[in-house]
């Protein structure tokens, strides 16, 4: 069972549950693959906050995951372990590769101890969890992950826990995926990819249960825009509970539902078959 759920012997354990991180097999990081990583606030370099809700949480360090796997061609490589990331929601794996070099990436399921991985672009190995090669190489109907937009770049898609794509067509220069948000786009068939799903899919099972979770993950609490006063929010003043009659919008004015929010001048825009949600709503023009 991946997710435990305590009997209430409190206000805050009464609605709360917790992963148990069962996939972990170890405990330490890797000292070399850590860097600080400093905190903002939500601020940016003048200190004026542009994001509300951020601040305080524990301390972290980074874990250095290498989304490229360039410098890694055809060397094998072995699973040390499994480890908890604090600075996101799956796994990481530690990989020790034959010349001794050391790297993170992203956990994949069923990948475990003792297990080895390998990366290739110009020929095709063996589609098991864990291998990462170009799509021109994956068969159709494999579930990828960490896949790149653009080929060189590095993973930038499907990389949160329990999150694949579907590899379901290629044709030409292209492949053809179907995202976990049901948009069906294509990608360059160079573009390289990670075959499995990631791990920790229990993560979005869990409860945080009391505001004091929060606040250790840095989230602080946010006061609604209708409960300030007119010269503070647009959607604050009114004599009793008012919305103002406006449509909803953020503390700046940008319209908070039923906007669009992808770049349109980016060419990719012009790669995906079917968006995620309904044209006839007014989303995703």
């Amino acid at each position: 069972m991946g997710i435990r759920v305590y009997k209430p012997t409190s206000a805050g354990r009464r609605n709360a549950s917790v992963n148990l991180h069962e996939a972990i097999t170890k405990k330490t990081p890797e000292k070399s693959l850590l860097k600080p990583l400093p905190k903002t606030g939500g601020r940016n370099h003048q200190g004026k906050i542009t994001v509300r809700g951020r601040g305080g949480g524990a301390k972290r360090m980074y874990r250095q995951i290498d989304f490229k796997r360039r410098n890694i061609e055809g060397v094998v490589g072995k699973v040390v372990g499994i480890e908890y990331d604090p600075n996101r929601s799956c796994h990481i794996a530690l990989i020790e590769y034959a010349d001794g070099m050391k790297r993170y990436i992203l956990a994949p399921n069923g990948l475990t101890d003792g297990d080895t991985v390998v990366t290739n672009s110009t020929e095709s190995v063996e589609p098991v969890t864990g291998n990462c090669m170009a799509l021109r190489f994956i068969p159709t109907g494999m579930n990828v992950h960490n896949i790149e937009l653009l080929p060189g770049s590095g993973g930038k898609i499907c990389r949160s826990a329990g999150t694949s794509a579907r590899l379901t067509n290629k044709e030409g220069k292209y492949a053809t995926l179907v995202m976990p948000s049901g948009e069906t786009r294509r990608v360059l068939i160079d573009c390289r990819a990670t075959v499995g799903v990631v791990g920790n899919s229990d993560h979005q099972n869990r409860r945080l249960g009391k505001a004091g979770l929060s606040r250790h993950l840095g989230r602080r609490p946010k006061t609604r825009g209708v409960a300030m006063s007119h010269h503070a929010h647009p959607m604050g003043g009114g004599d009793g509970r008012s919305k103002g009659g406006r449509a909803p919008a953020s503390k700046s004015g940008t319209l908070a539902k039923g906007g669009g929010t992808r770049n349109r001048k980016k060419p990719s825009q012009d790669l995906i078959l079917r968006r995620r949600k309904s044209k006839r709503y007014g989303q995703l023009k």
